[in-house]
């Protein structure tokens, strides 16, 4: 289904992306992990075309879609949707026109211009909103919501795309730990009902386990790690992330309990966290 071919990309003399190779072979939901740096971002900006692989290549059903252009690299991004850490929403529009800008690559100029979208896009889009919960929000100010909320808009917006793949580049790393969440029952919901592949670049490892069904982890550049939530050890974490014995998942956890659980044994010890 989706093949990284020795998938490569430099910026001068670095090397951001060395040689990825991967194959998978039906829509999963897929964690990718790893430092800063290591070349997550890239991967997946590379998927959808934002910037270029400098040698080898990412197929999709059969088709190298590194080498496509013009309009038809226009319409692999709109299969393969993306959603950032920072939202990218227009602030002073409304929810649902946020939503309906996932249609744009398929309207006209003056559709876009003046947001003349069709009844049925329109009734799309708010049905979207009321299966993430908050097509309440419809006719408010996207800048008008909370940071979890406009991360869903952001969802929301990508699956008006109607795409086969969404990719999800740090989707709650700015986000509280309810949020957080939220946003990642959202996303395997996504694959799950709709059968749709996710590739999320996550920070958190218990956040990779509990959601992910493939875990790959990335370190300078390279994949040093591909595997199951079970097969993610904490010996396996440290060699991705280069950290020694002292490495703590509970320091970058986002799962609640693990948070009460953190705080709780600092009481004990009265050192408590600032």
């Amino acid at each position: 289904m989706l093949q990284f071919d020795r998938l490569t990309k430099t910026f001068g003399a670095n090397t951001a992306v060395d040689s990825v190779t991967l194959s998978f072979d039906k829509p999963i939901m897929v964690g990718i992990i790893g430092r800063s740096g290591a070349g997550k971002s890239t991967v997946l900006r590379m998927m959808n075309r934002l910037t270029d692989a400098s040698s080898g290549a990412i197929r999709f059903e059969g088709r190298d879609v590194t080498a496509l252009q013009g309009a038809e690299k226009r319409a692999w991004q709109s299969q393969c949707a993306m959603i950032f850490q920072q939202f990218n929403l227009v602030p002073r529009m409304d929810v649902v026109s946020n939503v309906l800008h996932g249609t744009l690559n398929r309207q006209s100029v003056i559709t876009t211009m003046f947001n003349l979208f069709p009844q049925a896009d329109i009734l799309k889009a708010i049905e979207i909103l009321e299966r993430l919960g908050i097509a309440e929000h419809a006719a408010k100010r996207a800048e008008a919501l909370s940071g979890g909320q406009q991360q869903r808009v952001a969802i929301a917006r990508a699956v008006m795309q109607n795409p086969k793949i969404v990719l999800a580049d740090e989707p709650i790393a700015s986000l509280d730990p309810m949020n957080a969440q939220l946003v990642m029952q959202d996303l395997r919901r996504i694959h799950e009902e709709d059968g749709r592949m996710v590739i999320a670049n996550l920070h958190t490892l218990d956040t990779a386990r509990r959601y992910c069904d493939r875990i790959i982890g990335m370190r300078a550049g390279r994949v040093v790690f591909d595997g199951t939530a079970d097969q993610l050890t904490t010996g396996a974490a440290r060699d991705i992330y280069g950290a020694d014995e002292s490495f703590s998942e509970a320091a970058t956890s986002t799962e609640i309990g693990t948070l009460d659980r953190t705080y709780a044994e600092a009481l004990s010890t009265d050192s408590v966290p600032a």
